[in-house]
């Protein structure tokens, strides 16, 4: 088979690996009618012993401490038909094959100790409750529909279920995350992909903006920090939990209806003055309101696991009036009435008066957050950002937009396409940041390889004699 297509299923592959993790709730409802509906016989006997179910359900695999049973591959073959993936070509020894791996990962991450946050687990279990309840009314049709003799039980099914599917994720993320790829790697991997079968990359743009945000007054910003002190004083003093305060309050739409919950690390992408502030604190300690760029915060620390927190946070936005709203339009407007002038370049207005710190000491060019460069395939774009570039020119200015990605907030922009790159053939020089990527997903494959060879060898693995005769990707048969 020739290089670039073994490439390209390697990649396709590894992105299939890499892409366990907390299902949602609509798919959770699905995988427990399916298990609740499992075929059952009745039996009686002869004097009379009440009516027993027996549950007739197939053990396909043991992997460690994982078994997989029949029902689990319809399952997943029934999930696979949900989300409109063609299943006719899928057979049952590729879907068993598939579940092996996530046992596997999720038996050595409890062997390696790799940690879960039980309350991450437990806050994602209250969210698909709360969409089970808000769908069919209350609790007790959840649990009918569900064939649950109560809410604990049912519950636990669901802690079960994400707890597995969270530590195989996090195995898998433990094995790659010390994966790097030097230059010299990267030169490598390209040239042995022969000239007639480079991969083609498509049109692409390099796009820059100029922001501008509404002025807030003093008095807006020190209303929204009496109101997170008397949050604080409630919860502190009189027991108002956190959770409830976020959840009724907190203007952050990643974790308002969490409870305020995120798991955190020194590598989490989060502002800088919120983690200084979390890593600060002790268990149970509730922080003082403290500002980032997003606006005002309240943050406590529920769990501290060495250099893990699990953490709740808090975030209120002051919002501008709507007289500065209209400053800061008229400003926008004044600003691209200059450029269009030719009295300054796009890229100094952008220096001079752009309030994004991020693009402003770079002429305004966005970075690509998939890729951390400045180009943006076109095919692959964020929806907002295409609408509103896809009609402009080479050079040519948008109207002034408004943008409201953060809820209680507006800014003004105005964007521009710096660059076009028209599809093409990959290009080393051009299109390095591509070619690394693809040359590193290329060597982490191998080394999960690697590690799924090893593992499996040392593993108490157990194949049912019906799938005896499949041709597994990897050597679950140990042959």
């Amino acid at each position: 088979m020739k290089r670039i297509n073994m490439m390209k299923k390697s990649v396709f592959a590894f992105a299939l690996l890499m892409t366990v993790g907390l299902a949602k709730a609509q798919d959770e409802a699905v995988a427990i009618v399916n298990d609740s509906v499992s075929k059952t016989a009745v039996t009686k006997d002869t004097v009379k012993i009440p009516f027993k179910r027996v549950k007739l359900d197939g053990v396909s695999s043991v992997v460690g401490d994982y078994v997989i049973l029949e029902s689990d591959i319809d399952k997943t073959l029934f999930d696979l038909k949900r989300q409109g993936i063609d299943t006719k070509k899928l057979t049952r020894c590729e879907l068993l094959g598939k579940l092996m791996e996530d046992k596997l990962y999720a038996h050595h991450a409890v062997q390696d100790s790799v940690v879960v946050s039980d309350a991450e687990i437990n806050d994602y279990v209250d969210r698909v409750i709360q969409y089970f309840v808000q769908e069919m009314g209350d609790m007790d049709k959840v649990l009918k529909f569900y064939r649950k003799d109560n809410e604990a039980s049912f519950r636990k099914q669901l802690f079960d279920i994400n707890k597995e599917q969270k530590l195989s994720q996090k195995m898998q993320e433990t094995i790659t995350e010390e994966v790097e790829i030097t230059p010299e790697e990267v030169r490598t991997f390209f040239k042995e992909i022969p000239v007639d079968e480079k991969p083609k990359f498509g049109a692409e743009l390099e796009i820059a903006q100029i922001v501008i945000e509404p002025n807030i007054p003093k008095e807006v910003e020190d209303a929204v920090v009496n109101r997170l002190k008397k949050m604080r004083k409630e919860i502190v003093e009189d027991g108002v939990p956190f959770r409830t305060q976020a959840i009724l309050y907190s203007q952050d739409p990643g974790s308002s209806s969490k409870g305020g919950y995120y798991p955190l690390t020194k590598q989490t992408p989060f502002a800088k003055e919120l983690k200084d502030m979390a890593y600060s604190l002790e268990e149970g300690q509730v922080s003082e309101p403290f500002k980032t760029d997003f606006g005002w915060h309240l943050v406590t620390v529920d769990k501290i696991r060495g250099q893990e927190l699990d953490i709740r946070h808090l975030l209120l936005i002051p919002e501008a009036p709507k007289a500065e709203i209209q400053k800061a339009k008229a400003r926008m407007d004044s600003i691209r009435t200059a450029i269009m002038k030719n009295e300054i370049t796009f890229s100094d207005a952008a220096l001079k008066y752009s309030q994004e710190k991020e693009t402003r000491q770079n002429g305004g060019k966005l970075i690509n957050p998939a890729t951390f460069d400045t180009k943006f395939e076109l095919t692959k774009m964020e929806p907002t950002l295409y609408q509103q570039i896809q009609n402009l020119t080479d050079d040519e200015l948008s109207l002034p937009l408004i943008d409201e990605s953060q809820p209680g907030q507006k800014k003004f922009k105005i964007l521009k396409i710096t660059n076009r790159i028209e599809a093409h053939e990959a290009d080393y020089s051009r299109d390095y940041i591509k070619i690394k990527e693809l040359a590193l997903k290329q060597k982490q494959l191998n080394v999960v390889r690697k590690w799924m060879r090893e593992k499996i060898e040392d593993t108490y693995i157990n194949v049912s004699n019906d799938y005896s005769g499949c041709n597994f990707a990897n050597n679950w048969l140990k042959q």
